[in-house]
């Protein structure tokens, strides 16, 4: 799967982890070739030798094998070089190299590796506010060993609600907010999560036609495949631990859980704040594709066309083709979640098949809303007024690893890299 590529001018890529979305974003970039280098630390040992490390890097359980994924069917072996002393492969004419000795951002050899640009993929240090040297790592530790800007895989967390948000750090998310990104002023950046990259570009278009005062409230239920952090057989909780279903089977079991992506597209799409929303996950037993459901009440006006499937498909249709990127897709065709894995820079996929409306009158007594002066509601000559409201249930669907998520972190990284050049 090839991507269009301006080479780096020699710039070097540093990613930290080397899991689900470390390994990916190295496959992401092999394809790209806008990075000459990769240096990945991983942080300790792994297998027996360095062909132990190649094989994880060359085959992966949901997408198959890395020359298809490069070439198809005409693939031919893209790993042409181990180097064991310089803990170093070469794929496809990309050195990729590995580092194994610090896991805490700050020791990592980054400056000595010539790397200025890290991707933190580890979901560990995720509080820009922590200074680099703190004991149990953080991403600023990047910075202090030579990076001159962090992109983390995951919505920053800060720990003390008292903090605010430092001035050199950003949330964005591709195709919405991307232009946030100050380079003279942001050095740690996020890239936020799947779910809300997915739900941003599901809002975008409907707060662009509708506006925020007419979507009256908003709710969404992501429907998520399991993540690395869930059980494959239930285990004991650790100590302290207060959600035990996160200890529990996700072979076996429909599980709930929570998400941040409410919270986290306020930081994208500053409007949101005017509109109340409630955001839920639950996990099923599926390696990677991911739903949302996402369900808006909407105030229909006095004049114009009522609010109907087919205006909401439309508003979808004509984004999408007005989508510069190509990150939003509408469709009418009947997908399940296997259809969209590694669907290629799609932030979402609009089922438009699915898309329903249900318009309905609410009854609202002035009399008895809280607050509201002794004066003004002696002054009423009509406490009750039936106002109509339209209930609109959309989904979208996200590959939550490669096709989504990694590919517009790629974007996001290259992007980054671009502007340090």
């Amino acid at each position: 799967m090839q991507h269009p590529a301006t080479p780096g001018a020699g710039q070097t890529l540093g990613v930290n982890g080397f899991g689900r979305i470390g390994k990916l974003t190295v496959w992401h970039h092999i394809a790209r070739k806008y990075f000459q280098e990769i240096v990945v630390n991983i942080g300790r040992e792994a297998g027996q030798s360095m062909a132990d490390i190649a094989h994880y890097l060359e085959r992966d359980s949901s997408y198959g094998m890395l020359p298809q994924y490069l070439y198809g069917h005409r693939a031919k072996p893209v790993i042409t070089a181990v180097d064991e002393a310089a803990n170093a492969l070469n794929v496809d004419g990309v050195t990729v190299r590995f580092l194994k000795d610090h896991r805490r951002p700050a020791e990592i050899q980054w400056r000595a590796n010539n790397v200025t640009l890290v991707v933190d993929t580890t979901g560990r240090f995720l509080d820009p506010t922590l200074p680099g040297n703190d004991p149990a790592g953080a991403l600023r530790g990047h910075l202090d060993a030579g990076a001159e800007k962090v992109i983390a895989s995951a919505p920053f967390k800060i720990k003390d609600k008292g903090q605010a948000m430092p001035e050199d750090a950003v949330t964005t998310v591709m195709g919405i907010n991307a232009n946030d990104y100050d380079p003279r002023r942001h050095r740690l950046i996020s890239n936020a999560s799947c779910t809300t990259t997915c739900l941003a570009h599901m809002v975008k278009p409907l707060l662009n036609h509708f506006g925020p005062k007419r979507i009256l409230s908003a709710s969404m239920a992501t429907v998520h495949a399991a993540t690395g952090s869930q059980a494959v057989l239930d285990r004991l909780p650790k100590s302290g631990v207060k959600d035990l279903r996160k200890n529990r089977s996700i072979m076996n079991n429909i599980i709930l859980t929570t998400t941040g992506a409410a919270n986290a597209l306020r930081l994208v799409i500053p409007e949101m704040e005017e509109i109340g929303f409630i955001a839920e996950s639950v996990r099923i037993p599926t390696a990677t594709g991911s739903l949302i459901i996402l369900v808006l009440d909407l105030q229909e006006e006095l004049e114009g066309d009522p609010i109907r499937r087919g205006v909401i498909n439309a508003i979808y249709s004509q984004a999408a083709e007005m989508d510069p990127n190509g990150y939003l897709h509408f469709t009418e065709k009947q997908n399940v979640s296997g259809d969209i894995v590694g669907f290629p820079r799609a932030a979402t996929i609009i089922e438009g098949h699915e898309t329903h409306t249900r318009t309905a009158e609410v009854t609202l007594d002035l009399g008895r809303i809280p607050g509201l002066p002794d004066d003004v509601r002696a002054g009423l000559q009509d406490r009750v007024y039936r106002i109509p409201i339209t209930q609109a249930v959309i989904y979208g669907w996200y590959d939550n690893e490669m096709g989504s998520y990694v590919n517009m972190l790629g974007d996001r990284t290259v992007s980054v890299a671009e502007d340090m050049a």
